[in-house]
């Protein structure tokens, strides 16, 4: 007798599909929990371009070597993930997750197949095996349900980790220095026992999207507060190279001058050029003096670390099968193989999904199938993994371009910049243009001493609300000041808040009136370093400047481009903009722009309701009046 064993384990949860299953298909997070080894993976380039994963445990005095095969899995239905072992006591070891709703709950079956190799592996799979599986899943299965019903604060429980020596009161003496600084945000306490507490799954790649997501706190004040601990040695940072086609990272650097032109990812078998909005993150982890971490996997390609692939499914050569897979309506997803291979879109409005079809060398859509139901049919002659993903960026992934284009990370790492010379492209990001209107005339009526004075408080209510709007300024040119944003509607909300500000300020007793031209757009640039700073150029960064010019001061101009923005669509709604076009140096079409004029913003001052604000403005809140005149009466 083969000795085999096939042991199924059945859970009625009463919360939902998705909700338990965003915590049990995390399977690097619930096989660290379970006390399963954490293993190396090599991947062995195969003749055919394919790539074989192969993994490496040290278990006590003996290593184990196992064939891994990436999991198959359908998004809110199941999971599977196979383990054939070279050696050691076990020949295979295959694990089965399905879920279903079920009277208002969900019902989940969990089954592990298991064949012992040897005389050991029967021992091991005695009639003890069983009782432990099922006290073990049971327990992992109730820290599940009580996470997703708000009873408990981690999705599992955790052995503690191994910390160094003093690296809790470290932690909290960072903290309380964290905290005394601008980028705290009563933050820092929380992030310092996350970091001494938390599971490796959690702390390995430190995401502050997910931070703040876990804390229900703004999303800058997750990533300033993190910014500020690698600049007082709680965290460490890494700037992480993704696959643009599996987006799995493949190569990491700790400073922005190391990163090299490209790189090349061995399961999909492609090289890639550097983009600061596609395919570079930032990620953040426990500095070594406080939790000393390994990098091996707890799991090859779990189905929550790539949420955003709904269907991976293995066919042999000649394969057909059809899986029921729960898609998004007016959404767009990509079909392509895990192995090297051709890739198409499908631009999905809701009903019927086409047929998915692998013939040769190409990907391609046949005829619709029955609703809820996507048919993957391999005609190829060897075996193939079909994914099927949503189209978007990672949720979590904090890019280059978000990070570069932040207020804290420019004045807390002003030194990490490209090497001389270097470029990254940028696919799309904002700028803005100011400039103080008659600010010469302004220096000869009331002198160098006050008019500084002027000027310098004018910088601090740009500075402020560049800050405050996810922004940063990359430079000051004389009285003028470019800034970036990385979402336009920020930027927009942005200048709204500027020509808001300044006309506050200048209600200010005895000031002298300051008036501000400002000018945005959107577009591609490069990313370069210039007087040793990061800074930006190409056609985006002259249009940005000349749209700026058209500006008559105390109103807003702004690009076609930019206008286009759904985003900025929604921010206008409260506006009467109007279009105009004008001929512009170096540019030979004429160009058009558009212009909310000053008077939208001295109604928002003048209302008849007293308020102070039109109901355009007031989404965006009243500035202080008396406020102003404490902070910037000299």
């Amino acid at each position: 007798m083969s000795g085999a064993k096939n042991i199924t384990f059945s859970r009625q949860f009463a919360v939902p599909v998705d909700r338990i299953w965003a915590v049990l298909a995390d399977t690097a997070r619930f096989n660290e929990a379970a006390g399963f080894p954490a293993h190396e993976i090599e991947e062995i380039l195969q003749p055919d371009g394919s790539v074989k994963f192969v993994a490496h445990a040290k278990i006590g005095p003996l290593t184990l070597t196992w064939d891994d095969t990436p999991q198959n899995w359908v998004s809110d239905r199941w999971f599977r993930h196979c383990r054939t072992f070279r050696n050691g006591p076990l020949k295979y070891l295959n694990a089965t997750f399905r879920l279903r709703p079920n009277n208002g709950g969900s019902h989940g079956e969990y089954t592990i197949e298991v064949e012992p190799a040897n005389f050991i592996g029967r021992i091991l799979l005695g009639p003890g095996f069983s009782r432990r599986i099922h006290r073990k899943f049971s327990r992992l299965f109730s820290d599940a349900e009580a996470y997703c019903e708000g009873w408990r604060e981690t999705e599992f429980e955790f052995k503690p980790p191994a910390l160094p020596k003093g690296a809790v009161r470290r932690a909290g003496q960072l903290a309380e220095r964290i905290e005394s600084t601008p980028h705290g945000h009563d933050l820092a306490r929380k992030l310092a026992e996350f970091v001494t507490t938390r599971p490796k799954a959690d702390v390995a790649y430190i995401r502050p999207l997910s931070l703040a997501r876990l804390w229900g706190v703004p999303e800058r004040h997750a990533i300033e507060v993190c910014l500020q601990a690698v600049r007082e040695g709680l965290l460490g940072l890494r700037w992480s190279l993704l696959c643009p086609r599996c987006q799995t990272g493949k190569e990491s650097v700790a400073a922005l001058k190391d990163l090299p032109d490209g790189a090349h990812c061995a399961t999909c078998n492609i090289d890639f050029k550097l983009n600061f909005s596609q395919n570079i993150e930032l990620v953040f982890q426990p500095a070594s003096n406080i939790r000393s971490l390994d990098h091996r996997e707890h799991c090859l390609m779990a189905p929550m670390s790539t949420s955003h692939i709904r269907a991976q499914v293995s066919l042999a050569a000649g394969e057909q099968r059809t899986e029921s897979v729960r898609l998004t309506p007016n959404t767009s997803y990509r079909v392509r193989t895990l192995e090297p291979g051709d890739e198409c879109n499908v631009a999905y409005y809701g009903g019927s999904f086409p047929e998915v079809i692998a013939e040769r060398d190409t990907i391609s859509t046949g005829g619709p199938v029955t609703v809820g139901m996507v048919a993957f049919i391999n005609r190829s002659q060897r075996p193939i993994t079909f994914v099927l993903e949503e189209l978007k960026w990672r949720r979590n992934a904090l890019t280059a371009q978000r990070a570069t284009s932040l207020q804290a990370f420019r004045d807390l790492f002003n030194k990490d910049v490209l090497r001389p010379g270097d470029d990254v492209e940028i696919g799309s990001i904002t700028f803005l243009f100011t400039d103080l209107k008659g600010s010469t005339t302004m220096y000869d009526r009331i002198g160098d001493a006050r008019a500084y004075v002027l000027v310098r408080e004018h910088f601090e209510i740009l500075e402020d609300a560049v800050r405050e709007h996810d922004g940063s300024v990359v430079k000051k040119i004389g009285d003028a000041i470019m800034a970036v944003f990385c979402n336009a509607a920020d930027a927009l909300n942005c200048a709204i808040r500027i020509q808001h500000d300044i006309r506050w300020f200048n209600h200010i007793p005895d000031h002298s009136p300051l008036v501000v031209k400002l000018g945005l757009h959107t577009g591609r640039c490069l990313s370069v370093t210039l007087n040793d700073r990061l800074d930006y150029y190409g056609t985006a960064v002259n249009m940005a400047a000349r749209i700026q010019s058209r500006s008559r001061g105390g109103d807003i101009v702004m690009s076609a481009s930019f206008v286009d923005d759904p985003e900025v669509a929604a921010v206008l709604d409260g506006f009467s903009p109007h279009r105009e076009t004008v001929e512009l140096s170096g540019f030979s079409d004429p160009v058009a722009y558009w212009r909310i004029d000053a008077e939208d913003f001295t109604d928002s001052l003048e209302s008849d309701d007293g308020s102070g604000a039109t109901e355009g403005i007031a989404r965006y809140g009243e500035p202080d009046a008396a406020s102003y005149a404490t902070q910037h009466t000299t």
